[in-house]
């Protein structure tokens, strides 16, 4: 069996993150999968819209208030943290970013189901400004991440992912310097789930 040098041996802390259904949860199990421990308290249960779990941590979401003091353990895993949480990490801590990228059209169609499944309405923001406000808010988050010397980025598009995964994942090895079980992580691509495709519409 081969044996996997674990990340934890660093201080620096993996953060997965995009826009919301953008492919992080997928790669929170992808990271798991390869050998890397993941900070996730399950409390937001796997349902219809992600099977195989949210890999969400609520502490997360206390960033804005400046409780962030779980990051003293959270060194060597990894956790997700949405794109408009990221701007609250606090800089004494080394962050790599695995940036998820999505087609637009894909993340709409996708929070609209997701939006319907829970009984809200899809439609409160169209979507050529819903588009709009992503896209500005993208800009404002990379031009930050750019200016943060403890902070190291990979970009990665999901949908180059779901073609092409064998060589994100070596990508994504290198990106974190550390060997990963690139197999198991291939694993956790599941085609299955590549439920809003993007069409010819560009938005």
């Amino acid at each position: 069996m081969t044996k996997y040098k674990n990340f934890e041996d660093s201080q620096t802390v993996i953060i997965v993150s995009g826009l919301p259904r953008s492919g992080t949860s997928m790669m929170m199990g992808m990271l798991e999968r390869g050998g890397i421990p993941v900070l996730t308290d399950n409390l937001r249960t796997p349902d219809n819209d992600n099977p195989r779990g949210y890999y969400e941590f609520e502490p997360v979401k206390k960033l804005p208030k400046g409780d962030n003091a779980w990051l003293k353990e959270a060194g060597g895993k990894a956790v997700k943290v949405i794109s408009a949480l990221l701007l609250h990490l606090p800089a004494n801590f080394m962050y790599r970013v695995i940036f998820m990228h999505r087609e637009m059209s894909e993340v709409l169609a996708s929070q609209r189901k997701m939006l319907a499944s829970r009984r809200e309405d899809p439609s409160s923001v169209g979507d050529e400004k819903m588009a709009g406000m992503f896209r500005k808010h993208l800009s404002r988050v990379d031009s930050w991440i750019d200016t943060q010397r403890n902070i190291k980025r990979i970009n990665v598009s999901y949908n180059n992912l779901l073609e092409q995964p064998a060589s994100h994942v070596e990508e994504i090895a290198g990106f974190l310097d550390t060997p990963l079980d690139l197999r198991q992580m291939i694993t956790a691509v599941d085609q299955g789930l590549y439920r809003q495709r993007k069409t010819g519409d560009k938005i």
